[in-house]
């Protein structure tokens, strides 16, 4: 009976259809590659800025009425009179809109951001935790909008209040010290503190991340919840005005954040032994 293996290597059967040669899963890439690899996602993120960009230019003055809000609320509250803003040169307004264009844009194309992100750091995934690119995207999206708005929403008229209210005229009622809101150092520290708290809140994102990939498990991150504190305590001071107030609206959700994140990493993380049963 004829032999049925496979063809010798030093030729193909004629009439036989031609297979493609099985190229290894994991292709390591080199240090240039990785960085044109991010250069070429960064080129995307910036193209799908573009129509947000442009939005929000044609939108520049209603948005600015919308970023300054809790600023004239807070100053309408203290009795300040009528809520005024400032600009030094003549181009700082037209400074001062571009950047609002370019903030706004970045944030409404944050989905695309995020998905070029995921294209970044996939091919170092499994298959099976590469299907799970659209709940990254949407996560990561909710939570670092929600983070800019809760910040807008809830720490600004905080903020704005107590900044303002140590204007007024001095105990020997000599000098009155009168609020100058200019608007780039505005702009600045409105649209720094809108990141801040959106990077903050993708804590639960990247938690969930690490514990899906078998980085960290629950147990360990229940372990490090208390210097969690004391590292939350330190970015609540650095990326906050120097108030309690405002370092407290930060810290609050730095921890309430943390913990969520534990109990993600106990369902969707490596399962971790009883010491007992050790």
């Amino acid at each position: 009976m004829a032999d049925d293996g496979p063809a010798p290597s030093h030729g193909r059967p004629p009439g036989l259809p031609e297979t493609e040669p099985e190229l290894p899963e994991d292709v390591p890439m080199t240090i240039w590659e990785h960085i044109g690899e991010l250069r070429g996602r960064l080129v995307k993120v910036l193209i799908g800025m573009i129509p947000g960009v442009i939005v929000a230019w044609i939108l520049r003055e209603q948005l600015l009425e919308f970023l300054i809000q809790p600023m004239t609320e807070a100053w309408l509250k203290l009795g300040l009179g009528e809520p005024t803003i400032h600009f030094a040169n003549p181009i700082d307004p037209f400074v001062a809109y571009l950047k609002i264009a370019i903030v706004v844009g970045l944030m409404l194309s944050s989905p695309w951001a995020f998905w070029q992100l995921w294209g970044f750091i996939a091919p170092g995934l499994y298959d099976k935790e590469k299907r799970y690119a659209i709940p990254f995207v949407l996560a990561s999206t909710l939570f670092f909008l929600g983070g800019a708005f809760f910040g807008y929403a809830v720490v600004f008229p905080l903020g704005f209040q107590t900044f303002l209210s140590m204007s007024g005229m001095l105990p020997a009622e000599t000098v009155n010290v009168q609020p100058t809101i200019m608007i780039n150092e505005y702009l600045t520290f409105t649209t720094r503190m809108l990141f801040a708290f959106g990077v903050v809140f993708e804590i639960p994102v990247i938690v969930s991340f690490l514990a899906m990939a078998g980085l960290v498990n629950w147990k360990q991150l229940l372990d490090f919840g208390r210097w969690w504190i004391l590292v939350a305590a330190v970015l609540a001071a650095l990326l906050t005005p120097p108030d309690v107030g405002s370092q407290m609206l930060m810290l609050i959700p730095l921890i309430v954040l943390y913990f969520l994140s534990v109990g993600l990493a106990y369902f969707i993380g490596p399962k971790v032994e009883d010491d007992a049963e050790a």
